[in-house]
C-alpha cells in the first residue's frame, strides 16, 4: 500500500515543537506488517531555509511543489508577524494552499498556524481553534471564522485546526485514529508516551491567576470572600463588608468584575478546587467541602462545566508526580 503522503508547510518564524510533531506522530503509524501507514516530508516557501523561534534555521528539502503531490497538508505555529497582520503571508503560500484545498486535500494546522489557514480564506465561515492566548489576536483579524478557544482540536471537513503546542499530537493522533481505527492510534499514541486521548479542552490550561485586588468599592468585600470560600456566603454578606445596600452593592460589583457576585464566587470556588485538586492529596469530598461546593457531585458538575473534566482526570493531569 503507497502510504498516504503528508506535506509540513513551514514559513517564517515555525514553531520548533509544532514542526517536528507530524512527522513524530504519523511516522509512528504501521500497519500489521510493520509498515510506515504515513510519509510525512517538510517545505517552504521556494525551498529556501527559514528561521524557527527556536533558534535554529530550517533546511528543508522541498519547495512549495511538494504541496501538489500532498494528501495532506499541515501547516506548525509561526510567531512574528504573520499573527500581527493579514498581509503578512507571502501569496504563494497562499495561492499553494488554496489550490491544495480546491484539489480536495485535507488541510490541517498546529496552534498559530490557524492564522496562515485563515490568512488564505480557508477558515471563513467554519469553526476553528488555536492557542488560547492568540484568541482576541485572532478574532480581530479573522472575524469570519467561529473560533472555539476552549477545545483541543476542531475537525470542521477537510480543515483541521488544534490548539496550542501539544494538542498538535492530540490533533494527529485524531486524525491517525479516523484514517485507520483506534489500534493504530493508540499504537503511535504508546510509541510517542503520549495517552491516545485527553478529557477536556484547553479550557483547563489556560491561566487564571487570582487577581490582585485594587483599591476599588467591592474589592475589600472581594477578599474577604475569598478568604471563607468554604463557608456559605451569601450577597448580603458581601454587601455587609462593603457597607452598602445589596442594590448598589451588586450594580457596582458587575461594573467592575464583569460578573454579578455569585458568578464569580462560583469562578472562584472553581479556581481554589482546582488549585487544591493540583496541589493537596485531600480526598475530592474534602476539595469539595474545602471550596464551598459542599458535595463532590455538585464540585464534579462544576468543574466539568468550567474545564470540561471530572476532578479525578483534571487532578491525573495537573498534580506533580515523582520521577520513576
Amino acid at each position: 500500500m503507497t502510504p498516504h503522503r503528508i506535506a509540513v508547510l513551514a514559513v517564517d518564524q515555525v514553531v520548533g515543537l509544532d514542526l517536528g510533531t507530524p512527522s513524530q506522530v504519523f511516522r509512528t503509524a504501521r500497519d500489521a506488517d510493520d509498515q510506515h501507514l504515513y510519509a510525512v516530508d517538510t517545505c517552504t516557501p521556494d525551498g529556501r531555509p527559514v528561521r524557527s523561534t527556536a533558534g535554529f534555521q530550517v533546511l528543508p528539502d522541498h519547495g512549495l511543489e511538494l504541496l501538489a503531490d500532498a494528501d495532506t497538508v499541515i501547516v506548525p505555529g509561526v510567531n512574528g508577524d504573520a499573527t500581527r497582520r493579514r498581509d503578512a503571508i507571502e501569496p504563494e503560500v497562499i495561492e499553494a494552499l488554496r489550490a491544495a484545498y480546491d484539489r480536495g486535500v485535507r488541510v490541517m494546522s498546529i496552534c498559530t498556524g490557524a492564522f496562515v489557514l485563515a490568512a488564505a480564506g480557508l477558515l471563513d465561515e467554519r469553526r476553528a481553534t488555536t492557542h488560547w492566548a492568540y484568541t482576541d489576536r485572532f478574532r480581530e483579524l479573522y472575524p469570519k471564522v467561529d473560533l472555539d478557544p476552549e477545545v483541543l482540536f476542531v475537525a470542521d471537513g477537510p480543515v483541521l485546526t488544534s490548539a496550542g503546542v501539544a494538542a498538535g499530537i492530540d490533533l494527529c493522533l485524531h486524525v491517525v485514529r479516523t484514517d485507520h481505527g483506534s489500534q493504530v492510534a493508540n499504537q503511535s499514541a504508546r510509541r510517542c508516551v503520549m495517552p491516545p486521548w485527553r478529557d477536556g479542552g484547553q479550557a483547563q490550561y489556560i491561566e487564571r491567576p487570582v487577581p490582585q485586588a485594587p483599591d476599588t468599592s467591592t474589592a475589600g468585600a472581594r477578599q474577604w470572600a475569598r478568604q471563607r470560600l468554604h463557608e456559605s456566603v451569601s450577597l448580603r454578606d458581601l454587601a455587609e463588608q462593603a457597607r452598602m445596600s445589596v442594590r448598589t452593592f451588586t450594580r457596582r460589583f458587575r461594573a467592575e468584575t464583569g460578573l454579578s457576585p455569585a458568578q464569580w464566587l462560583l469562578h472562584e470556588r472553581t479556581d481554589h478546587a482546582r488549585l487544591l485538586l493540583e496541589s493537596t492529596d485531600l480526598s475530592i469530598d474534602q476539595v469539595a467541602r474545602r471550596s464551598g461546593f459542599g458535595t463532590a457531585a455538585a464540585l464534579r458538575q462544576q468543574l466539568h462545566q468550567r474545564v470540561g473534566v471530572a476532578p479525578t482526570a483534571y487532578r491525573r493531569t495537573f498534580k506533580g508526580r515523582a520521577p520513576c
